[in-house]
């Protein structure tokens, strides 16, 4: 959801053999698929991504929109839109690890495949396309 190391600082690490580790590849839970515009609305006040830039519009609505996505290409492969964000997070070659959370117990059920799934080329334009698209 921030790219903006993508076009100087990941190839530099890569060119450079420095490793990168990407926090919060699901986006603080919105790439997951279980955030609603109802339910953020009804977080508690004390919630800090209540009032996060990429809770609020603009962003929110392209990042519901990008979740669609992840989920149609999850689906084919009886994943989740999170372990496809993941899997999208993990397609870069200077990104050697992600930092994944879980709130409870029941949430890892729903990224644990990333350990395992890769994206084909073709997904991962269908996402990239679309982020071009909509920036």
């Amino acid at each position: 959801m921030s790219r903006d190391v993508e076009d100087e600082i990941l190839p530099y690490c890569k060119e450079q053999g420095i490793g990168v580790i990407n926090y919060s590849p699901m986006g603080a839970g919105l790439l997951t698929g279980a955030m609603t515009r109802e339910r953020i609305t009804n977080l508690p006040d004390d919630d800090w991504r209540k009032r996060g830039s990429n809770f609020q519009e603009p962003r929110l609505s392209r990042h519901l929109a990008l979740t669609e996505i992840l989920k149609s290409i999850g689906d084919k492969h009886g994943r989740t839109p999170g372990e496809v964000a993941i899997a999208w997070t993990l397609h870069n070659p200077a990104v050697t690890a992600a930092i994944v959370g879980a709130r409870n117990g029941g949430q890892i059920g729903g990224i644990i495949g990333a350990l395992d799934f890769r994206l084909s080329e073709d997904e991962f334009e269908q996402i990239e396309a679309f982020c071009r698209d909509n920036p």
